[in-house]
């Protein structure tokens, strides 16, 4: 369990009660609020504090700027920040390609971005950024920019609540896209299984890592990807082509895993190398750690 949630707060994190939540505006804000409770309740609640409204104090900041009442709660020094502090673009990328709709626990991966997606813009709205929103498959399904007015957080729930699984993957594509879009610093958050070919991903990134942008990528895969549990002769299907195999996977399991585990380092190694914020997760886990690693980038660009 992480530190600091409790096991009622962690029960609205994990994704197989999220599923049985209703519309997705409420699955957002479910999600939202039961992460932030388990800040409140952490050794970290310095970073729980109002973080749209307040950083953390710097040398050379006024002393009168400092905030003694959140002093006061979270024995850390911070100071309210001006207007013009508290707004970033935020684009959220999901993919939708064909591979995400599989699921082994009862949550697709598709779902589960779809969730991490929604909470991640309630949260951006939250902190009064501007939210925008790309859904892809080999082509871009929907966007959204960025955008902090009234109204379009709805915008970018209902987006996320059409969605639908598309075909075959093109990663690279919509980030290439956005690069060439950017008009301003922000941060760009991929949801992906990155089942494609690796160097094209990796040039994208490193595409919107050069017009200046933080990335963050939170590689999605589901437990049985990443631990291939089968025991009897299995068909395998390919979600993408339609193309299928019969396995005997005692037989294979060793060659996957070692595959599986190459493409999770080599994405791991050379993201990092170009400043890219990697994550690898698993879906049948909580979201929450998603978010916190949301929130370190999010504290960054400050």
């Amino acid at each position: 369990m992480p530190v600091g949630a409790t096991g009622g707060e962690l029960r609205f994190l994990d994704p197989a009660v999220i599923a049985r939540i209703g519309s997705i505006e409420l699955k957002a804000r479910t999600i939202v609020e039961g992460f932030l409770a388990g800040l409140h309740r952490s050794p970290f609640k310095g970073f729980s504090v109002e973080f749209a409204e307040y950083r953390q104090y710097l040398p050379g900041d006024d002393l009168s700027t400092i905030d003694w009442k959140v002093y006061a709660r979270s024995d850390r020094h911070y100071v309210k920040k001006f207007e013009e502090e508290t707004n970033v673009d935020c684009h959220v990328l999901l993919d939708v390609s064909g591979s995400m709709g599989y699921g082994s626990t009862g949550v697709t991966k598709a779902e589960y971005g779809s969730y991490l997606a929604a909470a991640l813009a309630y949260l951006m709205n939250r902190q009064r950024d501007a939210v925008g929103f790309m859904a892809f498959d080999d082509d871009i399904v929907t966007h959204l920019g960025a955008s902090a007015r009234p109204g379009h957080l709805r915008s970018v729930l209902l987006e996320l609540d059409r969605v639908k699984l598309g075909s075959r993957s093109n990663v690279a594509k919509p980030l290439h896209q956005l690069a060439d879009a950017l008009v301003k610093r922000g941060i760009v958050v991929l949801l992906s299984d990155l089942l494609d070919e690796p160097e094209q991903v990796i040039q994208g990134l490193r595409h919107l890592r050069f017009r200046g942008a933080d990335v963050v990528v939170f590689h999605l895969l589901d437990h049985d990807e990443l631990t291939f549990p089968f025991e009897r002769v299995t068909r395998f299907r390919d979600l993408e082509t339609a193309d299928e195999v019969l396995a005997a996977p005692l037989e294979i399991r060793d060659h996957y895993l070692r595959e599986i585990n190459t493409l999770v380092s080599r994405y791991e190694r050379e993201l990092r190398l170009v400043g890219v914020d990697y994550h690898l997760v698993d879906t049948s886990k909580p979201l929450d750690f998603a978010l916190m690693s949301y929130l370190s980038t999010r504290s960054r660009h400050q």
